[in-house]
């Protein structure tokens, strides 16, 4: 099934020019994962704060997502390109990226037609799905990166939802039923990774 992550490697192609220049300059993989979570939870922050108010600052929200995803891209190949892997910057890259989701995600509770059940439900799936994924080399398998609805592609959902929201100022009663279906999804989603992990190691 497609996944946005499929596109990575020519997404990192473009940024490896830009990465070899930040390793230049003595910036680290783990500043910039760091760096991405402060940011994220700032944001959402600022998003759960004005969002019955202020709706038009969800169109920050797509815009970060695209950095977002680049500076994931970034602090990947500076880890495996440059040297700079590290016990910490594996714990910080899986950890940062559940906690930056829920940042993210958790203003879309106080957005109308969405609310608590719906977007709980979706931030812990999340949560497990990049538990399913990180736990493959536990098991002797590679890290799993298993659709439908991975990480790039909640984010691509979540930026058009604040990109709508911060034009129009309120989203349509029908953009209720989203949720729920990115949930039955991400439970797929956690499903294909346990699979793929074991045909992995059992192939």
């Amino acid at each position: 099934m497609f996944s946005i992550y499929q596109l990575k490697s020519r997404f990192q192609g473009l940024l490896r020019p830009f990465t070899a220049r930040l390793a230049r300059a003595g910036i680290t993989a783990n500043a910039v994962t760091l760096t991405a979570m402060v940011i994220s939870v700032a944001l959402g922050g600022i998003l759960y704060a004005f969002a019955g108010s202020q709706p038009q600052l969800f169109l920050l929200l797509p815009v970060w997502m695209f950095l977002r995803m680049a500076l994931n891209a970034i602090d990947g190949m500076l880890a495996r390109e440059f040297g700079q892997k590290s016990p910490l910057g594996a714990y910080l890259n899986e950890l940062t990226d559940v906690l930056s989701d829920a940042a993210l995600y958790l203003p879309f509770v106080l957005v109308a037609p969405f609310g608590w059940a719906s977007v709980g439900s979706l931030i812990f799936l999340a949560a497990v799905s990049e538990m399913a994924g990180a736990l493959g080399p536990m098991v002797g398998a590679p890290r799993q990166y298993d659709g439908p609805l991975g990480k790039s592609d909640r984010a691509f959902l979540f930026g058009a939802l604040g990109l709508w929201l911060g034009l129009a100022g309120s989203l349509p009663a029908w953009t209720f039923w989203l949720l729920p279906a990115a949930c039955i999804a991400i439970v797929f989603n956690i499903i294909n990774r346990i699979r793929s992990g074991l045909a992995a190691i059992h192939p």
